[in-house]
């Protein structure tokens, strides 16, 4: 898109891919959407379906040109994270419950103060991890091998 870079890239992100959010500045003020993916080397996020943009793509081997709407990235800090109680648009905080686990709650003014779960889209793989052994992989008969007892002193360093 030829964005640059950000000059002060954002350190906690506490807007996650997946969260349900309300578009607060631009010329889609009001809406709301998922967020499709968070681009943390320009502090911009890709709402689904919004700030769509014209882009002109030439026509080339395997594929047709012609004029096509994209969505654009915003920036972090034209969206806001909807309260899955009251629907408006609220600030995160993170709290710790009593049996200790971390949780994002919605904190300000109209906020409910509910605890916003972290979205299903995280738990799945956006790389699906190999199934068959590579090149580099180590076979599983050498992992399995035991080189080391500790009681008959067999494998021990001499040091």
């Amino acid at each position: 898109m030829g964005w640059k870079a950000a000059e002060k890239l954002i350190r906690h992100w506490k807007i996650l891919r997946g969260d349900n959010v309300m578009i607060i500045r631009g010329k889609d003020k009001g809406e709301s959407g998922l967020i499709k993916r968070v681009i943390r080397s320009q502090n911009r996020v890709i709402v689904e379906g919004k700030n769509l943009v014209k882009k002109h793509i030439k026509q080339g081997e395997g594929h047709t040109g012609g004029i096509f709407s994209i969505e654009a990235p915003l920036h972090v800090s034209n969206v806001q994270v909807l309260d899955p109680v009251t629907g408006k648009p609220c600030k995160i905080g993170y709290k710790y419950l009593e049996d200790g686990t971390k949780v994002r709650f919605a904190r300000g003014m109209n906020a409910s103060g509910a605890v916003i779960p972290r979205p299903e889209i995280l738990k799945e793989r956006r790389k699906p991890r190999p199934t068959s052994p590579g090149p580099k992989d180590t076979p599983i008969e050498l992992v399995l091998e035991k080189t080391y007892d500790d009681k008959a002193g067999i494998g021990m360093p001499d040091l």
